[in-house]
C-alpha cells in the first residue's frame, strides 16, 4: 500500500503513561510547532516539569481542567506533517470514566500508539501483569480492527534504559495479543519527556535495532478499504429530501446522502429498502455538478426514475444486491453509561441516516479485561464494560457487519429520557 496518504493515529493505554507528552514531543522535535507554541511551552502556567524541560502535554491538553489536573479528559486532535507524511493524532483519554472518547478517538484510525508506563509494572514474575486500562483499550481496537498497533514502552529513562525490562514488557504484550487476536504490533521503548527514540535513535539503548516512533510511523500503510468497498453492492442511506419548486409541475425530488458502498451509474436499477420498492437512477449530482457515475464515498444527490415514497433513514441498495432489511442484529458493544444496561427498557438505536427505538434482548457475555475470558453469567452491562448482545429493532434497517463496512456496521445507543450516549456498537452479525 501506499504511504503517500494522511495517517490517521491514536495514542491510548492508561492513566499517567504518558500520551500527552508523547505527542507534544513528537511536535516539538519534528519541529511541527509554531514560535507562540514553543514560548508557551516554557512558559505555561501549569508547568509541571523540572530540570528546564517543556511541558509537552500543555500541546494536547486544551481544556483548562485538563491542564490543572495534568489529565486528558476529552479528545485532542492535532495535525502535523514530515517531508515523508501528513499525520492526524487523537491524543485520547486513559482514565476508565473516559472510555467514551477513547472509542471517539480509535473509530477512525489507522493505526494505535499504546503507551505502557514501564515503572508501574512488577518485574518480580517473569511476565509482568499489565495494567487493566491497557487491556481494555488494546480490547477497544481490537473489535474496532485497527490496522496496526505499535505498544510504546515509556519512561525508561527512569529504569535506566533496561533492555531486560522492555523484552518482560514485550512479553506481557505478545500474550495479551494472542489472547485478543491482534497483528501488525511493532514495539519501540521510549522516554517520551527526554525524546529518547521519538524521532532519531537514542544513544542510551543501543540494544534496540529498530525503528524510531516517527520513522515508524511514516512507514506505516494507511487503511485502504475503497477497493473492498467499490467491489461491494451500491449502499445509499437517505440523509435528506431535497425539493425544489415544489408547487410546479417539473418539480425537483432528489436525495442526499453519502454513497457507503459499491457504484451508482445513470440507469442502474435500486430498491428502496426497507419497503421493497424498485426504480432507476434518473441523475446524480455532486458538490461539482452532475455526473454520469459516483463511486464509495461520494456526497450525492440522487433522483430517480420514478415518483417513489422515499424518507430520511431509507436506503436505496442495488437492485440485485444480497442486503436485506433485518430486526435483529448481534454485535459486540462497549458501554458508556453510569447506569447499567436495563433489558426492560428500550434505548434509541442510531444506525446510519436512522433512528429507531430497539431493545437489547440478551447478554451473550462479557469481556472480562483482566483474564480476557468470557462471562456468561450476567444480563446487564456496567459502565465500561465490553460485551456481546442481541439487539430487537422496532424498524427494520439495512445493515452489514462492522468487518465488511465500518460506516454501516456501526451504531449507538441513546437514553430516550436523557438523551446521553449509552453505548457504541459493531455489528457483528445480522438476521
Amino acid at each position: 500500500m501506499s504511504t503517500d496518504s494522511v495517517l490517521r493515529f491514536i495514542t491510548a493505554g492508561s492513566v499517567d503513561d504518558g500520551k500527552s507528552t508523547l505527542i507534544g514531543r513528537l511536535l516539538f522535535d519534528s519541529q511541527s510547532l509554531l514560535a507562540d507554541q514553543v514560548a508557551s511551552l516554557y512558559h505555561g502556567k501549569h508547568k509541571r516539569t523540572a530540570d528546564g524541560i517543556p511541558d509537552f502535554a500543555q500541546l494536547t491538553d486544551g481544556l483548562a481542567a485538563e491542564r490543572e489536573q495534568g489529565i486528558t479528559i476529552d479528545v485532542a486532535y492535532r495535525y502535523f506533517a514530515t517531508p515523508a507524511r501528513k499525520f492526524i493524532i487523537a491524543d485520547t483519554p486513559g482514565h476508565e470514566q473516559y472510555t467514551r472518547n477513547m472509542v471517539t478517538g480509535a473509530s477512525t484510525a489507522d493505526a494505535a500508539i499504546i503507551l505502557i508506563d514501564a515503572t508501574r509494572l512488577d518485574y518480580t514474575e517473569h511476565t509482568p501483569a499489565l495494567l487493566p486500562q491497557t487491556r481494555r483499550h488494546s480490547a477497544i481496537l481490537k473489535l474496532l480492527g485497527t490496522p496496526h498497533i505499535i505498544v510504546a514502552v515509556n519512561k525508561l529513562d527512569l529504569l535506566d534504559y533496561s533492555e531486560e525490562k522492555f523484552n518482560a514488557i514485550k512479553r506481557a504484550y505478545a500474550e495479551l495479543a494472542v489472547a485478543l487476536d491482534l497483528h501488525n504490533i511493532s514495539y519501540v521503548p521510549i522516554s517520551a519527556l527526554n525524546g529518547d527514540n521519538i524521532v532519531t535513535a537514542s544513544a542510551h539503548m543501543p540494544w534496540y535495532q529498530g525503528q524510531p516512533l516517527l520513522p515508524l510511523l511514516e512507514s506505516l500503510p494507511a487503511a485502504n478499504r475503497s477497493s473492498q468497498l467499490l467491489s461491494a453492492p451500491a449502499l445509499f442511506p437517505v440523509q435528506r429530501v431535497a425539493r425544489l419548486d415544489g408547487s410546479s409541475a417539473d418539480d425537483f425530488r432528489g436525495y442526499q446522502g453519502r454513497l457507503e458502498q459499491g457504484t451508482l451509474k445513470v440507469g442502474d436499477r435500486i430498491r428502496i429498502e426497507p419497503a421493497g420498492q424498485t426504480s432507476a437512477i434518473a441523475a446524480i449530482y455532486t458538490p461539482d455538478g452532475q455526473v454520469e457515475q459516483a463511486q464509495s464515498g461520494a456526497v450525492l444527490t440522487v433522483v430517480l426514475a420514478d415518483d417513489v415514497d422515499v424518507s430520511r433513514g431509507d436506503s436505496l441498495v442495488a437492485a440485485d444486491s444480497a442486503l436485506q432489511p433485518v430486526k435483529t442484529i448481534s454485535a459486540s458493544v462497549c458501554w458508556f453509561d453510569s447506569k447499567p444496561l436495563n433489558s426492560a427498557r428500550r434505548y434509541w438505536f442510531k444506525h446510519t441516516t436512522q433512528t429507531v427505538y430497539a431493545k437489547i434482548k440478551q447478554v451473550d457475555y462479557l469481556l472480562d479485561v483482566q483474564s480476557l475470558n468470557h462471562r456468561e453469567d450476567s444480563d446487564s452491562l456496567q459502565l465500561n464494560d465490553i460485551g456481546r448482545v442481541q439487539l430487537s429493532i422496532q424498524k427494520p434497517v439495512v445493515a452489514t457487519t462492522y468487518e465488511d463496512n465500518p460506516a454501516a456496521g456501526a451504531f449507538i445507543l441513546i437514553d430516550e429520557a436523557t438523551n446521553h450516549t449509552v453505548a457504541a456498537g459493531m455489528i457483528v452479525s445480522v438476521a
